[in-house]
């Protein structure tokens, strides 16, 4: 059987003798020279390879969107002017940086939209010179410019297929002739395992056990009649908030790449999906919530601006778990394209969401300030006695009488001085108490009672006391101190 050898055709193989050059002329340096040029022209051939491909990957994204205007521009049931007008209004006002790999997002003539709001200005321009130089009557011209745009987007599309088709024949040129000879490039080392395990999978976010603690409230009485019976103190279990089972609470923890990714400013959508590709464990279960135990601790020390990076952080991390498997590409790359219904909603989400936080922080700040504080509260000693409240409609009137039986010892005087301490009395109040008083209910005067001070609150009962507007069945009434009056007997 004989051997084969055609494999070896392009194999570029020459000996330092082969080349000839001047006698005059080093032969080192010959060779040196020609090495150097071969090297020079596969790096050149290389290098013009990959900037065609480039050059057709960006036209392949590009030629879609100009036929689309191209058709629109050619329907004739639309208005062509005002079309083009708002294309290049919206390309002006909301262009997005998607571009090409390599290129600058921050240049917008470097971006796809970019590239695009040039052709169309200088369509507008093409069109324009052409009408100046035609003699078309005022009333011809917008149904002319309208023709006009849409044969010149109709003439670039052809260009720009045009151009496609000549890069990807000049490529296939290129790309034969770089296989004509093998190179240092196409050596392959054969039977050699190169398999890299897959980087292990980051651990969730660590938990902190919160132990909890019961706490017993005491509640004591301030006996107002001595001669009333005195009732012992009750004591109330007072769990830790969220530990209703008295079991061990577990709060996730901020780890150090969570911190880095919460310091990352509010908004900037590029540096964050930045980190998460740079830092696989902050994209792992328990993160977001880790997030948001962090934003109420910074909230609750007033570090108000680092509270809504974290909240931020947060719903980013949540909205891309659920969007699914490939959530995070999915999800920043409408951000970062400027998808204007895509940030409107989430950055509603984010404001309720801190809104929401920041209320939470203010009502456990209150709970905290308020939990153990000692309050007076009205209760009558005897269960089946009831507490109510006389209060005046006005002062007495000028012309007062005084009718019925018992009334013939009283002195209208006198009794014209207790109505009107009455009166003055109820009048020193504050409104919200006054309010309380109209309602006759026990329940709306304790409430008021239990936002003052116990000096203040023992002046009021005093007050009510003295003046007569407090009435009860018999003298068997306490104020009872602490902020539930429940397991009393």
């Amino acid at each position: 059987m004989p051997l084969n050898y055609s494999k070896w055709d392009q194999l570029e193989v020459s000996d330092d003798s082969d080349i000839e050059g001047h006698p005059n002329v080093d032969h080192k340096s010959l060779v040196r020279w020609r090495q150097r040029d071969i090297h020079e022209k596969r790096e050149q051939r290389k290098a013009k390879i990959n900037q065609l491909q480039a050059n057709i990957d960006c036209d392949n994204v590009l030629l879609p969107r100009v036929k689309a205007i191209a058709n629109k521009l050619a329907d004739s049931s639309i208005d062509p002017i005002s079309y083009f007008n708002s294309q290049v209004e919206k390309l002006e006002k909301e262009p997005s940086k998607d571009c090409p790999p390599g290129n600058d997002p921050s240049k917008s003539e470097q971006t796809y939209d970019g590239m695009l709001l040039i052709l169309l200005r200088g369509v507008t321009d093409v069109v324009k010179k052409r009408l100046q130089t035609a003699n078309i009557a005022e009333s011809e011209k917008d149904a002319r410019l309208g023709k006009e745009l849409a044969a010149e987007m109709a003439m670039h599309v052809k260009q720009l297929t045009k151009s496609i088709d000549d890069k990807k024949r000049e490529l296939d040129e290129e790309q034969k002739e770089q296989k004509k000879k093998i190179t240092s490039d196409d050596i392959h080392e054969g039977f050699t395992n190169k398999y890299v395990p897959p980087a292990p999978e980051p651990q969730p976010v660590p938990h902190s056990k919160l132990k909890g603690t019961q706490k017993k409230t005491e509640t004591t009485y301030e006996v107002l009649n001595p001669k009333a019976s005195s009732s012992a103190p009750t004591s109330a279990p007072n769990p830790t908030p969220g530990n209703d089972d008295d079991e061990d609470a577990e709060l996730p923890q901020l780890t150090p790449a969570l911190e880095g990714f919460a310091k990352i400013p509010v908004g900037d959508y590029e540096k964050s999906w930045s980190y998460i590709q740079a830092h696989r464990d902050v994209y792992v279960p328990g993160a977001s919530d880790a997030l948001l135990v962090a934003a109420f601790t910074s909230q609750s020390e007033g570090k108000k601006k680092y509270a809504r990076q974290c909240v931020h952080q947060s719903l980013l991390l949540q909205y891309c778990e659920k969007l699914g498997r490939d959530g995070p590409r999915m999800f920043f790359k409408k951000m970062m394209m400027g998808d204007k219904r895509a940030i409107d909603i989430f950055q509603n989400d984010f404001e309720n969401t801190y809104n929401h936080l920041s209320e939470r922080v203010l009502a456990s700040k209150a709970e905290a300030a308020t939990a153990g504080q000692e309050q007076i509260q009205l209760v009558a000693e005897d269960p089946s006695s009831k507490i109510s409240f006389n209060v005046p409609d006005g002062p007495p009137p000028e012309n007062l009488t005084l009718e019925g039986p018992g009334t013939e010892d009283l002195d209208v005087e006198e009794v014209r001085k207790a109505l009107q301490m009455r009166w003055d009395v109820f009048n020193s109040f504050t409104k919200d108490l006054q309010d309380a008083l109209k309602t006759n209910e026990l329940d709306e005067v304790n409430k008021v009672l239990g936002k003052m001070d116990i000096s203040t609150a023992e002046n009021v009962v005093q007050s009510l006391n003295i003046a007569g507007i407090l009435s009860f069945s018999d003298d068997a009434i306490r104020d009872q101190t602490g902020i539930e009056a429940e397991g009393v007997d």
